[in-house]
């Protein structure tokens, strides 16, 4: 029976969240199964960075480089709000993701003002100094031993933070896709394919720009709580600008301004450099050089590659339809 090409998305869809559903289920029934359970929790936590990103990036055009800060941030005042101030667990969490919005508010006003790559070292100059800042105010990062973060005893299992941080990906992916389906997402795309034209058409570049970066740094502070969740502590190292670097990396290489190209981009890859950890530095090579061939092959990145081929096979299909048809 073949599947109608209007439900062959949702039903990808669908089983591809089965799967991820059913996942943990398999893994836990092993003792390496729940190290890679682990492991692909911490990848969906990079994936929501990725995907945060890519809502500046990819849809608006703007190259922050400053998300490892944001998402550093976000983790921290998400322990600090629990431990510190004693606030409740899950108000916590968007407390924290809002104090970091606020402060991609405040970076962003002048930053945004900026085009081009100034716009690129203008952020990544921020992230150098807040990682310089938790690395030094030990009475804010809690020097070596860090930040650590009670978790809730329902919430101390495996299997029970990965469906969480899974609920998380899943939530960030409809809040970016309702974004880019409305007509924001049509302004963000103006700017990104020609800002002068924009501004001419009636659109306020620069807010639009500063909306796309708040909430870019709302979402990734989604994935800052999620990272000192699994973990149950943060340190100062989730600020490295680094870390910018990673995140940035899994949006070129999944496929920048599409949907699922920074989830396949993080997960895929934080999975795969785990899985060769064993050959020590030398991996880092294999990843460069995979970087390399992706963005010359496929500058879309491996989601926008197969998008790509699709439209080549369909291209090639209908003529050789329609000709057995008028025979």
């Amino acid at each position: 029976m073949k599947i109608p090409s209007k439900l062959v998305k949702p039903v990808s869809i669908l089983l591809v969240l089965a799967a991820a559903c059913v996942l943990p289920v398999l893994l836990n029934a092993s003792r390496s199964g729940k190290y890679q359970m682990l492991v692909l929790t911490l990848a969906m936590v990079w994936a929501i960075a990725a995907l945060s990103l890519n809502l500046i990036l990819g849809y608006t055009g703007q190259a922050s480089l400053a998300h490892g800060a944001f998402m550093g941030i976000g983790a921290y005042m998400f322990a600090i709000f629990v431990e510190r101030a004693g606030i409740y667990f899950w108000l916590a969490l968007p407390l924290a993701c809002l104090f970091t919005a606020f402060l991609g508010l405040l970076i962003g006003l002048p930053s945004l003002r900026t085009r081009g790559p100034y716009f690129a070292i203008v952020t990544l100059c921020f992230n150098v100094i807040v990682f310089k800042v938790f690395e030094n105010w030990l009475w804010l990062s809690g020097g070596y031993t860090g930040q650590r973060l009670t978790i809730p005893s329902y919430l101390e299992s495996r299997v029970t933070r990965y469906y969480v941080v899974l609920g998380f990906l899943i939530l960030t992916i409809l809040i970016v896709r309702q974004i880019t389906k409305s007509l924001l997402g049509v302004s963000f795309f103006s700017i990104r394919s020609n800002e002068n034209l924009a501004e001419a058409t009636g659109i306020h570049t620069f807010r639009t720009k500063l909306l796309s970066f708040v909430i870019s740094c709302f979402l990734v502070g989604i994935s800052g709580c999620m990272l000192v969740f699994v973990r149950g502590q943060v340190d100062s190292t989730v600020t490295n600008y680094l870390y910018s670097f990673y995140i940035l990396i899994y949006v070129l290489i999944g496929g920048v301004a599409t949907l699922a190209g920074p989830v396949v981009g993080a997960v895929g890859l934080y999975y795969l450099l785990d899985r060769i950890k064993g050959t020590g530095e030398f991996r880092y090579v294999g990843f460069g050089l995979l970087l390399i061939l992706i963005v010359i092959f496929l500058p879309r990145g491996v989601v926008g590659g197969l998008e790509q081929l699709r439209d080549w096979i369909k291209q090639k299909w209908k003529p050789a339809k329609s000709e057995e048809a008028l025979e």
